[in-house]
């Protein structure tokens, strides 16, 4: 499994989808820690992070318009 780093919702990338990043800061200070591929749930899940809480944020599902950018450090 491939590690996503950004995660892109709409149907036109350039002007109308919503970018998520590994590192962006969301909701009052928490910070987007993790984009997770549920294939058993056929869901893309965000999680966020505050200090040492580690939250459940956005899910979006499968069937979307959905561009996925994984992490390409070796």
């Amino acid at each position: 499994m491939s590690k996503i780093r950004k995660i892109s919702i709409g149907s036109n990338y350039k002007t109308d989808a919503m970018h998520y990043s590994i590192g962006q800061e969301v909701y009052g200070g928490h910070i987007i820690c993790d984009i997770i591929n549920s294939e058993a749930c056929g869901e893309y899940l965000i999680y966020i992070k505050k200090d040492e809480e580690v939250l459940p944020w956005k899910s979006f599902n499968a069937n979307m318009a959905i561009a996925v950018e994984f992490d390409l450090q070796y």
